[in-house]
């Protein structure tokens, strides 16, 4: 007789208090945010960053937590809000008895659907060639989007009113604020359900098959099978993202499936870090503020962000996330006096480093755009003259001193942070031992 083959999966420590707590002040930030910030461009950017969480923690469960690496997820978001879309219209032309609140839920289950599908596809292969078949099928969908302008609305895009139906107890979805709070309580129902999918047996074999999927297989597992559930979760998440996306713009276009999206998925849950559960959303965050707040301030944003995760992948490849757990860990057994000065000194070389180079490309962008006649050009509190050779002295000056003061502060840096480390393993031996 065969006994079921089983993996041993670590089970969290179960801390009801500590546990909690994070949920507790989550939603504490939901519920205050709008009120801390009353305009309605303030709440629209909330509701995106919202909308952002979802779709990079869903993101994630493919990249972070799956190691598959997806250049065409803005496929499953994309069109599950083309699907929301158009059953908005539906209701709004009395064609269908549907609450308003209920469409992501129909985006959820378009983008379950639509993963289902390819999914079944993708997750033959694993690794570098599943990355290239995500890419075509992104391409594919994108390509679809301009050829079928009955169902995709061409160039245009579909439009819909969210204001539809009948209105239950006032809310009629019209006001900013309640587009809000519906995607305030479904951020924090998925957020919720995807961190429990990851303490789920499920979710452990799913980083089992990310971290040695021969041994999954040699156990008996069928580890296309786990790649393929975790990828119509992941697809089911993204299409309630394209949903609640739907709601608060009113319209989609092509833009929700190109590649250009799935390329902002990527960089921004990698930035934000995808070996934390917390890291997709700091990199949600850091994607709205980016591409609403910073492409407002700088022409050359796109530029930045470009160094940004090129830097992170050299120096950071654990994200904003990895970087903040091993501060925490510093703080926790009480070693950051003695990292004190190295600190400083790499923030203080970063600052000047970035300073100079932010002037020399601000002003190169300048004198594209406006060319010989270009006014002064205010930076970081300064009026700098483009067209004169002691503003470009000063910047080039700067951005060369701040490098010279980085390459010596993060030598430091690197020799204080090991014997740190080094200190606290002997701590935690210590503390094995007694």
């Amino acid at each position: 007789m065969h006994s079921t083959p089983s993996l041993a999966l670590p089970r969290p420590p179960q801390r009801l208090d500590a546990g909690l707590a994070p949920w507790i002040g989550f939603a504490a930030v939901l519920l205050a945010a709008p009120l801390l910030w009353h305009s309605d461009f303030a709440q629209s950017l909330l509701s995106q960053i919202g909308i952002a969480v979802v779709a990079c923690l869903a993101y994630n469960i493919l990249l972070g937590q799956g190691g598959m690496l997806s250049f065409g997820h803005a496929v499953y978001s994309g069109l599950g809000a083309y699907l929301s879309i158009h059953t908005l219209n539906l209701v709004s032309a009395g064609g269908l008895a549907l609450p308003v609140s209920l469409i992501p839920l129909v985006g959820g289950a378009a983008g379950l659907g639509v993963a289902a599908l390819f999914g079944y596809v993708t997750t033959k292969k694993a690794g570098t060639t599943f990355a290239m078949i995500t890419l075509g099928i992104g391409e594919l969908v994108w390509s679809m989007s301009l050829m079928l302008p009955e169902f995709f609305g061409g160039e245009a895009g579909v439009a819909g009113n969210r204001v539809a139906g009948l209105t239950t107890l006032g809310i009629s979805f019209g006001p900013q604020i309640q587009v809000y709070y519906l995607i305030a309580a479904y951020c924090f129902v998925c957020t919720a359900a995807m961190f429990a999918f990851t303490r789920t047996p499920l979710g452990r074999l799913l980083n089992a098959v990310r971290d040695n999927p021969e041994r999954v297989q040699f156990i008996g597992y069928s580890t296309r099978h786990v790649r393929y559930i975790a990828f119509m979760i992941s697809g089911f998440f993204a299409g309630i993202a394209g949903g609640l996306s739907t709601l608060n713009f009113e319209i989609v276009t092509a833009e929700m499936v190109s590649a250009a999206r799935s390329g902002t998925y990527l960089l921004f849950v990698f930035v934000g870090g995808t070996a934390h559960f917390f890291g997709p959303i700091i990199g949600a965050v850091l994607m709205v503020l980016s591409l609403v707040l910073l492409s407002e301030l700088t022409p050359a944003w796109s530029l930045y962000l470009g160094v940004a995760f090129v830097l992170m992948v050299m120096h950071a490849p654990g994200g904003i996330a990895g970087l903040a757990a091993a501060l925490a860990r510093v703080l926790r057994y009480r070693r950051l006096a003695q990292m004190r000065l190295a600190y400083l000194g790499m923030v203080a070389s970063l600052l000047l480093t970035l300073a100079g180079t932010s002037a020399l490309v601000e002003m190169t962008y300048h004198l594209r755009q406006h060319g010989a006649e270009s006014p002064p050009l205010h930076h970081l509190g300064l009026t700098l003259d483009a067209q004169g050779m002691p503003a470009w002295l000063g910047a080039g000056l700067a951005a060369v001193l701040g490098l010279w003061c980085l390459s010596h502060a993060r030598r430091r840096f690197r020799r204080e942070w090991n014997e740190v480390q080094l200190q606290i393993e002997s701590e935690l031996v210590n503390e094995e031992e007694r």
